[in-house]
């Protein structure tokens, strides 16, 4: 949102904080009531507008899950590069050049088709979940630990003179700064795995691609369909870097004093 929309006195967090909660509740409202302007439209887009809105529905759910496991993998992965422990290391960086170096579409495919240990698969839904996360994760992990790399030295040993233990340091002094750091690249990350979502319609996930796909092959009009898919997944992303602009905003300090 403008900053020019807020009142002059409102403080820089009571603005992030309002416009995050705007943009959820738009986003929500969006996918909650996007069926009804969906269906004045004509053929083929009126008649399909609650399929188009339950694969939304899904897209969100695939991006939000995925993403927020692919932030926890970026963590995990980054701290293991960084570590002084070789095994750790080499561990982290195979994954990092496995999910970097091939195809979205092969990991998720290669996703499904795992055999469990009981003899049974991943539903589609947790097959294109880890496939996501994974993918996205490797590209969090790089993000990540490049921010741990910009804190200057000497907040790690201002940190420890003042009796902090490693950990601490880490928890309190470091990963705040680098999290903020590595915020704008996490942010686009996220953005790109809402669309990269749609490679699940290949196992069979009812998320907004196929929801289009199958549109499209029953009415043999791409046009209208390809509109449609692109405008949804448009105000998506909007809304979605609203948020994650606000905050930004509120976590870039050194900026807005």
């Amino acid at each position: 949102m403008p900053a020019n929309m807020f009142p002059p006195g409102w403080s820089r967090e009571k603005k992030s904080a309002v416009t995050v909660a705007t943009a959820i509740i738009l986003m929500l409202l969006f996918l909650w009531l996007m069926a009804t302007p969906l269906s004045w439209l004509p053929a083929p887009i009126g008649p399909a507008a609650q399929q188009f809105a339950e694969g939304s529905r899904m897209t969100v759910q695939l991006t939000v899950v995925a993403g927020l496991a692919g932030v926890l993998l970026g963590v995990i992965a980054a701290l293991a590069k960084l570590s002084s422990i070789w095994p750790l290391r080499m561990l982290a960086s195979f994954y990092i050049w496995v999910f970097r170096g091939t195809p979205l579409l092969v990991q998720v495919m290669f996703a499904f088709s795992i055999t469990l240990p009981n003899g049974s698969n991943f539903t589609e839904f947790q097959a294109a979940v880890i496939a996501l996360a994974l993918n996205v994760g490797a590209y969090n992990a790089e993000a990540i630990r490049a921010g741990i790399l910009a804190v200057p030295r000497g907040q790690h040993e201002a940190a420890r003179s003042l009796g902090l233990s490693s950990f601490q340091t880490f928890i309190d002094v470091i990963f705040p700064q680098a999290f903020r750091i590595s915020l704008p690249a996490l942010v686009n990350n996220i953005v790109s795995l809402l669309k990269d979502s749609s490679l699940a319609y290949v196992i069979g996930v009812v998320e907004l691609s196929n929801i289009g796909n199958q549109v499209k092959s029953a009415s043999f009009e791409p046009v209208p369909v390809f509109i449609t898919v692109a405008a949804i997944y448009l105000v998506l992303t909007t809304l979605m870097t609203q948020v994650s602009d606000a905050i930004e905003r509120q976590l870039d300090v050194e900026r807005h004093k």
